[in-house]
């Protein structure tokens, strides 16, 4: 059955591992990745669950001193198309080997290209309008549209250069200056098609590629997204690429990534906005409650590892990975067990995190749990504290605790049968002390 399931998830992680697309998509949210997490950093510290925190030090930095932290995150979470066309733009010229400079500087201008400029307000002498850019279309509303707009215009750029329609400088000119020179053509091409879909989307009811694309793509898939089955679907599916010894994360991460980020981002801004939180299943739902010490949730397998393994591999190395465990590090486990293709863990190996996150589903559908603000944590954050940090409850916290204690209970039987089984063969095998006092001396002719 294992062969036969290894034969069918090899070629589509294969495939999705070297899909260019989906890389790009992937590596693009990376270089944002930084930016966002300094950004909640800031925000959290404005914003930190403790009772009086905000009067305390009120007294040094005077009333509304969290607005000065809030530039800092607004800088950063109130942009993130911007930073996603960017990012996107950049990854998949690097995938198809075009400049990847020219890649995401035209990717961000065909984006503002597709952008409504003209804001209206109601001024002192009646409706009027503003030339100016809106947070609305650089926010999580545009991010589907930057991931689009991101690989369809270096594409084209791409595809002209390659054609040979450029400006050739003679030799001698700086590289600098002929490479600006080669870019110009493909570069006015890009703009010249993306300003025709502009006024194409102007003369539609939509009349915006951002309203077209957040009506018809973004909203359904964000929809299906925020959903208890597709949670369900991704964490088992990512349970399954890690058995087969493939970073299941890094695969399934590649559809879901853009649609977890866009709810996080809009729990976030309510969050700032002091709203009411609008989702419950965003990045930090999948982060900090489904899973704890990596993929599998094996925290718990670790800590059965210390206390009730008898043989000398299960408890040396649990003792080695106990650490790293706790920060999200697996790989020791995962490997060294071995999880990969271990036919006795491959049940507690995908049921843990299913149970983790059908039981947090029920703790946050239900208000037992506040939901996740959406603060972008590191991923390394020990348990507890990100529980706390991720929603203000303590009662987070222990709920943490409480699941990585339910896996114990579900990892146990099967940690003790491996556990038997190792011990039996370090038993079977003569120690080293043993084949040392082996000798010619023992032996006499009664023995022969």
């Amino acid at each position: 059955m294992f062969n036969k399931l290894e034969d069918v998830l090899m070629p589509i992680a294969d495939k999705l591992g070297k899909n260019k697309i989906l890389v790009a998509i992937r590596d693009g949210f990376l270089i944002s990745m930084p930016l966002i997490i300094v950004g909640s950093l800031f925000l959290l510290i404005a914003n930190f669950p403790i009772p009086g925190w905000s009067e305390f030090w009120a007294r040094f930095f005077g009333e509304g001193w969290e607005s000065y932290l809030s530039t800092v995150s607004r800088a950063t979470f109130n942009i993130i198309s911007l930073l996603t066309v960017i990012g996107i733009g950049y990854s998949y010229a690097r995938e198809i080997e075009a400049d990847r400079i020219q890649g995401s500087i035209v990717a961000i201008v065909s984006f503002i290209i597709l952008m409504p400029t003209d804001i209206a307000y109601e001024g002192v002498e009646g409706p009027a309008t503003l030339s100016a850019i809106s947070f609305s279309f650089t926010g999580t509303n545009g991010i589907f549209l930057a991931m689009v707009v991101g690989l369809l215009s270096v594409q084209i750029f791409h595809w002209v250069y390659k054609k040979g329609w450029t400006i050739k400088m003679p030799e001698g000119v700086p590289p600098a200056v002929t490479d600006s020179f080669a870019a110009l053509i493909p570069s006015g091409i890009v703009m010249l098609l993306f300003f025709l879909v502009r006024i194409g989307f102007g003369l539609t009811p939509y009349e915006s590629a951002h309203n077209f694309i957040y009506t018809v793509l973004q909203a359904p898939l964000m929809g299906v997204g925020n959903s208890l089955g597709a949670q369900i679907v991704y964490v088992v599916s990512s349970s399954i690429f890690w058995f087969f010894g493939i970073n299941g994360p890094a695969v399934t991460n590649s559809v879901f990534s853009p649609i977890f980020r866009t709810l996080s981002i809009e729990n976030l801004a309510a969050f700032e906005a002091g709203l009411p939180l609008p989702h419950i299943y965003t990045g930090q739902f999948v982060d900090l409650f489904q899973t704890f010490g990596g993929g599998g949730s094996t925290l718990s397998l670790v800590i059965l590892m210390v206390a009730v393994g008898k043989s000398q591999r299960i408890k040396k190395l649990g003792k080695l990975s106990i650490v790293p465990g706790i920060f999200g590090i697996n790989e020791p486990i995962i490997f060294g067990l071995p999880i990969v293709l271990n036919p006795v863990m491959i049940i507690p190996f995908i049921g843990v995190p299913l149970m983790n996150t059908i039981l947090s589903a029920i703790a946050f559908e239900t208000g037992f749990l506040p939901y996740t603000n959406g603060v972008a944590l590191p991923w390394t954050t020990p348990l507890g504290f990100s529980g706390y940090l991720s929603t203000g409850s303590l009662r987070a916290a222990i709920f943490q605790v409480i699941l990585v204690i339910l896996g114990c209970v579900v990892y146990y039987p099967f940690i003790k049968v491996l556990d038997k089984n190792y011990l039996k063969d370090e038993q079977a095998k003569p120690s080293e002390d043993e084949l040392e006092d082996i000798s010619f001396d023992d032996l006499s002719m009664e023995d022969l």
